[in-house]
């Protein structure tokens, strides 16, 4: 047992607990980068001593170890970066004394230990035998045997009465399903195929392992003893198989959920990406978040039944399905019209199923972006945002697991300025969805306004990493952009900004950050261009009404928003 800064690191039951003695969740590989650090002697350790060390003969990107570093400063509550720290020159080093816990000592036996002071002590224990009445039941006298039996029937009809009212794993602690993440089937017929299969497995392990009320029996473990097949299916609930091709010019990984008693397959997903792919590492990356976003909301369906559902599951049915993926691509693929569609859509919905909390959800969730985008006047604001809170406040009393219920309460707390509320809810969503894009644009959108403008690039990275859902991929584009503009850097910001107006090209806002990102560059025609365009698509924006609102924001975000609206005034934005 180490312990340092308050925190305890089991090695033997591979566990980082808090102060208060909770366990902190962590995937393998970060755990194991901790370990390093922890027994290190707080020496330095390189960039490539850890990835050596935690990704043995296995070929990683810096975005690996990066990841890790980000985990754990965050499980660590090291915002400051007080702890993990980057050393000149390079690597890092855990910078707080670490100390070997002692072996608990053994509690002696009753007969062994000492008096207490005023105790009086007990007698030996052949004078108790002696001392015993013969007539015995259970070890226990007749009184004590009917007290006990006494107090065992209050015990059972206390559990009885109340079994209605409390949840069955409050009386008995229910051990989490497990998944068996099963190797990758290379039937690629390609010299990579075995190379890649390997590591797409290794990226799934991490990635479900990341998930908090699963566990997951990695690939060696359930091979231990030979057929892996069959020790997979004794020892787990669910498994997840696939295939990985080659073809044409893509690789496709095809995967699925199975529930091992009885074969059912429960999801099935096909994820594809360019085999020319120039960087192997970001290949890999899409392949697992293409197919793991997918399994990882079913299996959210699965393990909370009746649940909030979303509907890029498909799990709707009718009239309710078309209803929310409409309201879906309103939110992903902004317009005033198809947001107006959407909202009366679902609004019709929920009049005609009024316990629907999916509809519920998806109606929140839709006019969080409509606030956003200050499409409703400030009293319908008001009113809008009081609605949405009670019904999302509702649903995840109902269901505190469900991916979109929380989805959804990050965006109406990123909407109404609360940003601290967003990281945690998003975190949450991350923590049953590892590989989503959507909660990660939220929290990147969080840390810009909280003015920490280098850990939204990161995030805003990730997810173009991850790029699911696809659909949403248009906001991290953004997002990366307009955090690059907040750090000063005009040039670097043009192509994610371009990005993401290929995408969505209907939202003046977009076209205003570029022509700052052209401002900057020197490129005046461009960016003047660029406004033009940005009114035509957001008729009277000016200086006064082009800012976010500033409620909660940190002074470092204010300053240099301030920067990127006299850069809009620049390029040719009116003043009022």
């Amino acid at each position: 047992m180490l312990r340092f800064a308050g925190f305890e690191l089991d090695q033997q039951r591979a566990e980082l607990r808090g102060a208060d003695g909770t366990p902190i969740k962590l995937r393998p590989k970060t755990f194991e980068m901790l370990r390093l650090f922890a027994t290190s002697g707080g020496r330095v350790l390189s960039k490539q001593e850890l990835m050596e060390a935690v990704w043995p003969n296995v070929h990683v990107g810096e975005d690996s170890l990066f990841q890790c570093i980000r985990e754990l400063r965050a499980a660590l509550g090291d915002e400051r970066r007080q702890l993990i720290k980057l050393a000149s020159g390079g690597g890092y080093l855990l910078a707080t004394e670490v100390e070997a816990a002692p072996a608990a000592d053994p509690v002696p036996a009753e007969e062994d230990r000492p008096a207490l002071a005023g105790e009086v002590a007990s007698p030996p224990p052949a004078e108790i035998a002696a001392a015993r009445p013969q007539r015995a039941w259970f070890g226990l006298r007749r009184q004590a045997t009917v007290t006990a039996v006494a107090g065992l029937c209050v015990i059972v009809m206390g559990l009885a009465v109340a079994a209605p009212v409390l949840k069955p794993d409050l009386l008995f602690k229910r051990t989490p399903p497990r998944l068996a993440v099963m190797p990758i089937v290379d039937d690629s017929k390609d010299a990579r195929g075995a190379a890649m299969a390997a590591e797409v497995t290794a990226r799934l392990t991490d990635g479900f392992a990341r998930i908090q009320n699963i566990s997951v029996v990695a690939p060696r473990l359930a091979a231990r003893g030979g057929d892996s097949s069959a020790a997979s299916t004794a020892s787990s609930d669910y498994e997840l198989r696939g295939e990985l091709e080659r073809r044409d010019q893509s690789w496709t990984l095809r995967a699925r959920i199975i529930k091992a008693a009885t074969g059912e397959v429960q999801s099935v997903v096909t994820a594809s990406v360019a085999a020319d792919e120039a960087d192997p590492q970001l290949a890999q990356s899409r392949l697992v978040a293409g197919v793991g976003h997918v399994l990882a909301r079913r299996l959210n369906e699965i393990l909370a039944p009746g649940s909030v559902r979303s509907s890029s599951t498909g799990s709707s049915a009718g009239g309710d399905k078309v209803a929310v993926e409409q309201a879906l691509a309103s939110i992903n693929q902004t317009t005033r019209e198809r947001f107006g569609a959407a909202q009366t859509m679902l609004q019709k919905a929920r009049t005609d199923d009024p316990d629907n909390l999916e509809i519920a959800v998806a109606l929140a969730s839709l006019q969080m972006r409509g606030i956003q985008m200050r499409w409703f006047s400030p009293d319908e604001a008001v009113a809008v945002e009081a609605g949405a809170s009670a019904t999302l406040e509702q649903a995840l009393r109902a269901r505190p697991n469900s991916i979109p219920a929380l989805e959804a309460y990050c965006r109406f707390q990123s909407a109404t300025n609360r940003f601290v509320e967003s990281l945690v809810t998003c975190g949450k969503a991350l923590s049953f969805d590892p590989w989503n894009g959507s909660a990660l644009y939220l929290i990147g959108l969080g840390q810009v306004f909280l003015g920490r403008f280098d850990d939204a690039l990161a995030t805003f990275r990730l997810a173009d990493r991850y790029d699911t859902p696809p659909a949403s991929r248009w906001t991290w584009l953004l997002g990366a952009g307009w955090a690059t503009l907040l750090k000063g850097q005009g040039e670097e910001a043009v192509p994610w900004i371009q990005r993401s107006i290929a995408i969505t090209p209907a939202t003046g806002r977009s076209h205003m950050l570029l022509a700052v990102a052209y401002q900057r560059s020197g490129r005046f025609e461009e960016a003047k261009a660029a406004i033009e365009e940005g009114l035509k698509l957001q008729p009277g924006t000016t200086r006064l009404n082009v800012a976010p609102p500033a409620k909660n924001a940190s002074p470092v975000y204010l300053a240099a928003a301030d920067r990127i609206v006299q850069g809009m005034v620049d390029a040719g934005l009116p003043e009022q």
